[in-house]
């Protein structure tokens, strides 16, 4: 555990009067589009889509976090630390957390076992070689598993999961009848902004919703989640969460969490930290 992480766990544990805030975003950026079809890479237009989260998402969701005081997680797939490490490295050097989001953002089940395990050791060291320390989450493309990741990620000494949908609050893995140190920090498919902006001719998704509908579907899960004192997990991409207007519906987001006084924001690390030392 980095220092900066150690500091924030103890100045803020969670206790039975927080509420767990986990504001994620996965850089996925041009990978979206290549991880899907290889010949995206000679579609400058398709890829620009991609650049666009790093270019100009990044700076704009960085200003904003900076500006409340908030410290989050950045799921980032290696390759895209190779081809923007000065990206990461700034959202690094701001408090954030960088975990790992794959390699080549390849949907597992497209991979060989060799391949996903390639995948995880690339992205394990590039983040160690940018950070310092090994990743302590993941978060798969798509939210899917092969047979072979959960053992993966316990063989690597990962803290915690963001992929599962079961469940409202954080939890321990069970792998073949045994109960893991494992933390699941679960999210849902209503929690991620893709099915709400995702707009894109090569791409299934060819939505555009209001940033005011979103800001509804998204306060009203925060509301039953805070009331029952569960854990309110949001993922968003920065291609998308980092257009002009949707930037606003996340501070208009942020300023509505922290208006609860229960609300903890955190980053990922910390939160599981704190749960798997009270589960």
């Amino acid at each position: 555990m980095s220092p900066h992480t150690a500091k924030s766990t103890k100045q803020r544990r969670a206790t039975p009067e927080r509420f767990p805030v986990l504001l994620t975003f996965d850089l996925d950026a041009e990978l979206l589009w290549t991880a899907r079809d290889t010949k995206n890479w000679k579609r400058p237009i398709a890829l620009s889509q991609g650049s666009y989260g790093y270019r100009e998402g990044v700076p704009r969701i960085l200003n904003l976090l900076a500006k409340y005081g908030v410290n989050c997680t950045f799921f980032v797939p290696g390759m895209i630390i190779e081809r923007n490490r000065e990206v990461v490295k700034e959202i690094h050097a701001a408090g954030h957390e960088i975990a790992h989001h794959s390699y080549s953002h390849r949907w597992v089940e497209s991979l060989t076992p060799q391949e996903e395990r390639e995948e995880f050791e690339k992205t394990i060291d590039l983040i160690s070689g940018l950070t310092g320390r090994k990743p302590l989450g993941y978060r798969s493309p798509a939210a899917e598993f092969s047979l072979q990741t959960m053992d993966l990620l316990l063989e690597y000494g990962f803290l915690y999961s963001s992929n599962f949908f079961d469940r409202d609050s954080p939890y321990k893995h069970v792998v073949n009848g045994k109960k893991t140190e494992l933390i699941e920090l679960p999210f849902a498919w209503v929690l991620d902004d893709a099915p709400f902006f995702l707009y894109s001719i090569q791409l299934t998704g060819r939505v555009m919703m209001p940033p005011s509908a979103v800001f509804e579907h998204w306060s009203a899960e925060f509301d039953t989640l805070y009331a029952e004192n569960k854990c309110f997990v949001l993922a968003m991409h920065p291609q998308l969460i980092g257009r002009p207007s949707r930037i606003t519906l996340l501070e208009r987001l942020i300023r509505y969490i922290r208006s609860h006084k229960r609300s903890w924001v955190a980053r990922c690390d910390e939160v599981a930290q704190t749960f798997r030392e009270r589960l």
